[in-house]
C-alpha cells in the first residue's frame, strides 16, 4: 500500500533529523532563546511551499511571542495560474535583487535572528534573505536539504547556496528529489520536505520555549481555547504583546 510506503519513508526522514540534527537543534534553541530573552526578535522566512513552516510557527497554538513571521503574498501562491499563481511565484523567487525590496520594510537589528526555510536552498529569495540578515548582524539559521547542497551547482551569482550563509545549517534530511514514493514511473510522488520542515520548526519552538523558562523568562504562549483554565481574553493579550513588540523594542526581562 503506497500510503504505508509514505509513512515508512517519512518516518525515516523524521528519525534521521532527530538522530543527526539533535545537537544543532539544541544549539539553535539556545541562540533563539537568548535573543528573545534579550528583547530581540526571531524572524522567519520562506517562499513557495517553504512558507508553510513559517505560518505554522506563529500565530499558532503552542507557540509564543518572540517569533516574527515574514509574509510576502507575492512569494506565497494562492492560485494555480494567473495572479497569485505558482508559475509566477516560481519565476519571482528566482529573480535576484527582489527580496531586499521586501525586507527593507522591517526593522532588522543586530542581535535578532533569522530562520530561513528552503528545501533546495538554491533560489535567490531565501539566499538573499539570509544574506540581507547577515549583513545587518543577525544570526542566521537555515533549514534545507544538505544532500541537495552537496550535489547541486549554485545558481545564485554570489556562488553561495543557502546553507553556506548560515550560522547553523539544519538538514531536513530529505533527498534532493523531495518526493518519497515510487509508483512505477520515472518520478516519485508525495513530497517529504514540508513534513520535515514543520518537524524542525516545532522542534525549535519546543527547545526555545524550554530554554526560555530555564532562563527565568516566561513566554507569552498562544493557547488553544480547549485548554481548561485558560481565560477567554488570554490570546487577545498575546496579540497585544506581539503588536507592542512589533512597534517597539522592549527591555530585556
Amino acid at each position: 500500500m503506497s500510503a504505508n510506503n509514505y509513512y515508512e519513508q517519512i518516518s525515516r526522514v523524521l528519525g534521521a533529523i532527530h538522530e543527526r540534527e539533535g545537537k544543532k537543534i539544541e544549539q539553535a534553541g539556545e541562540m533563539l532563546a537568548s535573543a528573545i530573552a534579550a528583547g530581540k526578535r526571531v524572524y522567519l522566512f520562506g517562499s513557495g511551499h517553504s512558507v508553510i513552516p513559517v505560518m505554522d510557527v506563529f500565530p499558532r497554538y503552542g507557540s509564543f511571542v518572540g517569533f516574527f513571521p515574514l509574509y510576502d503574498p507575492r512569494l506565497m501562491w494562492h492560485n494555480v495560474v494567473g495572479p497569485g499563481g505558482a508559475r509566477e511565484l516560481l519565476w519571482l523567487e528566482r529573480r535576484e535583487g527582489y527580496i531586499q525590496n521586501f525586507l527593507q520594510s522591517f526593522a532588522l537589528e543586530k542581535g535578532d535572528c533569522m530562520i530561513v526555510f528552503s528545501h533546495g536552498g538554491l533560489n535567490a529569495a531565501p539566499i538573499e534573505a539570509a544574506l540581507y540578515a547577515k549583513e545587518r548582524g543577525l544570526k542566521v539559521i537555515t533549514v534545507s536539504s544538505l544532500a541537495n547542497a552537496a550535489v547541486a551547482k549554485a545558481t545564485h551569482s554570489s556562488g553561495k547556496k543557502l546553507s553556506d550563509v548560515a550560522d547553523i545549517a539544519l538538514d531536513n534530511c530529505v533527498a534532493p528529489e523531495d518526493s518519497q514514493v515510487d509508483i512505477g514511473r520515472i518520478e516519485k510522488v508525495a513530497a517529504g520536505s514540508t513534513m520535515a520542515a514543520v518537524f524542525v520548526a516545532m522542534s525549535l519552538v519546543a527547545e526555545t520555549g524550554a530554554r526560555l523558562v530555564k532562563k527565568g523568562f516566561q513566554p507569552n504562549t498562544f493557547v488553544s481555547p480547549n485548554v481548561e483554565g485558560t481565560s477567554k481574553d488570554h490570546n487577545f493579550r498575546v496579540f497585544d504583546e506581539f503588536t507592542k513588540r512589533l512597534f517597539e523594542r522592549p527591555p530585556a526581562c
